[in-house]
């Protein structure tokens, strides 16, 4: 006879495997999305789903209660999860004390960058790591107790399984072998758990073998779930159709602002999906995400050939991790108001030249109008966002609706004459800047130029014609834009562990346009040149008198302030991706007339004919770029799961209102019915809920509990108390899930 381990669960091992595999499952497809920097920062995930599992285990086989469970789960997970982040950064040897303070610091730091300091993100990521994993531990621990606990394999499966979808829907990794094996791990469990409740209905009812039974079931539905995945799986190989190709096709404009407010709070990492196209402050990423389509039309003069770079917002904060925007402030203008009435900018429109065109949104939707400089006159309201006391250009967002609008510009012209753009004037022009130029866009945070940012400037420096502004300028764009570094889209194999964003590019010298861009500035501004970061669209192909300007024309670059012309365009990234045509030398300076502070409108090459757009990002959703993991697209996604669940478990929980015995007698019936176990002709109301107690031996409390109630006050016409009517509302409760098994009873349904 084979002696039984004391605590070897009465629904078998198998049972126990197959939960810590959904849950296995779920902790190694976070792993594989590597949300947080690197995939090894949560390899100890696996570790944190193991332990989650076994409390959930544990507790009910020991006699603890679900609370009880709970509170000794979630202390051995505050005790074991931070020692498991601090591992990370410090080394095994390191004092416990010093482990716990290190995963404390990142988590106080974390909350001071975001909070009391204000900025768009934080070099920190341990408590990133330290949330997933007490997220995977907390879902498991639940995960497991609902099975040996409350004995409900459904809420299990339910609870991992919008998780893991969760987790797919918002990353492009290929996640499918995840949800191949958690599905047949959910439906394994459910058939197992079937097989266990057959079983104790033979042996209660003492009409046979309950090991006989237990091979039929398992022999019958391991072959049907087998033959149901992968049949699955060839379907999901072989279809073209794509029904839910444009479910975000039209998302509104305010759907992912409030994405924006909140990415700088979710981990910048992986490789997230796109909703759409979005700029604003955030942190770099370490994947610059493209997503096809026209961004945007625009209709403008034939005859101007120039190809303007597209600006769309600005940003004078250089932070650790990335870029952002001081306190701003906006004011209403009606259609057609002059612009630079609320600005700083002092435009004198005679010495520039004006252009008017139409722009006809496509998947960039945003409130924010484009233009290749600071705009004059839109033919509808507008809302003018400025930073500063004086008022520096942010963006211009319209009040209107979405659709085309028109634009009149003001952009400067490279050229030898006077008031024209060339090295010779921009050299002969004053460095004393006033006081709040100065202030915004020369600020930097302490030890963001490492060694090696600091020896990249220092080779600007050395290679530059003279200290003038614009020859520092166009040393930094021919060392940036030179072989000696790398444009490439995704760099998560470069750890900048806790460097600056720009010292690790001056170390690795490897990626995007937001790199080169952050690093110029960086170093521009180190050396007492006032610099900001402009992020917009590169050119569009031309047609006469169209542009088309591609998703994948999204951009960064910077713009440099000179006393006397305002802010001019400079692009460091290599010339294959984007490159301005350098200035004219112009004239003698002795010869060269400053024109009027305004924004100059950049002048780019023309792009390589082999080249229609840039392989550059969407721009700012992904929030490995502002994010790139897409803070926007994970904020949505992450709403959307968490309202799932919410949802789920307030349905399960039942009724939140006055409950009486009729309707809680009602909602037996109807989802017994539904099921087809409603109640015979000339069945009493005791008759119908021992019936239901044979079928469903776990939910007989509940089932006696409402039919005793029913009798007496139906029949009996007795008044019940509010504490039975409390009992009953439980019982209610449960029976609302515990009833849907009756799906799975399909040859025991009455006629």
């Amino acid at each position: 006879m084979k002696r039984r381990i004391a605590l070897a669960p009465a629904e078998g091992w198998l049972t126990l495997g197959l939960v810590l595999i959904m849950c296995l499952t779920l902790a190694r497809a976070i792993d594989d999305a590597h949300w947080v920097l690197r995939e090894e920062y949560l390899d100890f995930l696996i570790f944190a789903a193991l332990g989650g599992v076994l409390c959930g285990f544990i507790g009910p086989k020991v006699g603890w209660g679900r609370g009880l469970t709970f509170l000794i789960g979630a202390v051995f997970a505050a005790l074991l999860v931070p020692l498991f982040t601090a591992l990370i950064k410090l080394p095994a040897s390191t004092p416990l004390h010093d482990l716990y303070a290190e995963t404390a610091a990142s988590a106080v730091s974390a909350y001071f960058d975001l909070t009391i300091r204000g900025l768009s993100s934080t070099p920190q990521y341990l408590h990133f790591v330290l949330i997933l994993g007490l997220l995977v531990w907390g879902t498991s621990m639940f995960a497991s107790y609902a099975v040996f606990g409350h004995h409900r394999p459904l809420g299990a499966i339910v609870i991992v399984g919008v998780l893991l979808v969760g987790n797919m829907a918002i990353t492009t990794n290929d996640q499918l072998p995840f949800l191949i094996i958690y599905s047949l791990a959910a439906l394994l469990l459910l058939v197992r758990s079937h097989v266990f409740d057959e079983e104790a209905d033979w042996l209660r009812r003492r009409i046979g073998d309950p090991g006989s039974i237990s091979a039929v079931y398992l022999r019958g539905g391991t072959m049907f779930i087998v033959f149901t995945v992968v049949a699955s799986f060839v379907l999901t190989q072989t279809a073209a159709s794509a029904p839910l190709a444009g479910a975000w096709t039209g998302v509104e404009d305010q759907i992912l602002q409030v994405s924006r407010s909140v990415a700088r709070f979710l981990p910048q990492g992986g490789s997230p999906r796109s909703l759409g196209l979005q700029f604003g402050p955030g942190a770099l990423g370490q994947v610059w995400t493209q997503t096809p389509g026209v961004a945007l039309t625009i209709t403008r003069d034939a005859n101007d050939k120039v190809p303007y770079y597209w600006r769309v917002e600005t940003h004078d904060q250089l932070e650790w991790t990335g870029r952002g925007q001081s306190q701003t402030a906006s004011v209403h203008l009606p259609a057609n108001a002059s612009i630079f009435d609320a600005l700083a900018d002092d435009v004198d429109p005679a010495s520039l030249q004006k252009i008017e065109y139409v722009v006809w949104p496509g998947t960039y939707a945003g409130s924010s109008v484009v233009a290749p400089a600071t705009p004059l006159l839109i033919d509808e309201p507008v809302r003018v966002w400025t930073t500063g006391v004086d008022g520096r250009f942010v963006r211009v967002e319209r009040d209107g609706e979405r659709g085309a609008y028109e634009v009149t510009a003001l952009v400067s012209a490279a050229g030898n004459r006077p008031g024209e753009l060339n090295d010779s004037a921009l050299r002969a022009t004053e460095t004393t800047y006033p006081d709040e130029i100065s202030r915004l866009y020369l600020q930097l945070p302490d030890g963001i130029l490492g060694e090696y940012a600091t020896d990249l400037r220092d080779r600007i420096a050395l290679g530059a014609r003279s200290s003038a502004p614009i020859d520092l300028v166009n040393s930094a764009v021919a060392l940036l834009g030179s072989d000696e570094f790398d444009y490439v889209t995704d760099i998560r194999d470069v750890d900048c562990g806790g460097a600056s964003r720009v010292e690790c590019f001056a170390h690795y010298k490897r990626g995007f346009c937001q790199y080169y861009a952050g690093t110029m500035a960086a170093i521009l501004r180190d050396l007492g040149v006032p610099t900001r970061i402009v992020e917009g669209f590169l050119p569009g192909s031309r047609d006469g008198d169209t542009e088309t300007v591609q998703s994948t024309n999204a951009h960064e670059w910077v713009e440099v302030y000179f006393t006397g012309y305002g802010w001019v365009t400079f692009d460091p990234t290599p010339a294959g991706v984007s490159r301005l045509a350098p200035l004219p030398s112009g004239p003698p300076p002795a010869s060269a007339s400053p024109g009027p502070t305004g924004s100059a409108g950049p002048l780019a090459t023309p792009r390589d004919p082999r080249r229609e757009t840039d392989d550059g990002p969407i721009g700012f959703i992904d929030r490995s770029d502002n994010g790139s993991l897409g803070p926007l697209v994970v904020m949505g996604f992450l709403l959307l799961i968490i309202v799932a669940a919410t949802a789920f478990l307030a349905w399960q929980r039942g009724p939140r209102g006055a409950t009486n015995v009729e309707g809680a007698y009602g909602t037996v019936i109807r989802i017994a019915s539904r099921f087809g176990f409603g109640p015979r002709p000339a069945e009493t109301v005791y008759e119908y809920a021992g019936a239901l107690g044979e079928v469903l031996p776990d939910s007989r409390p509940e089932l006696q509990t409402v039919a005793r109630a029913k009798v007496e006050s139906a029949y009996g016409r007795q008044i019940l108390s509010d504490e039975r009517l409390a009992g009953i509302q439980a019982a209610q409760r449960r029976l609302r899930v515990s009833l849907l098994r009756l799906a799975l009873r399909r040859k025991d349904r009455r006629r």
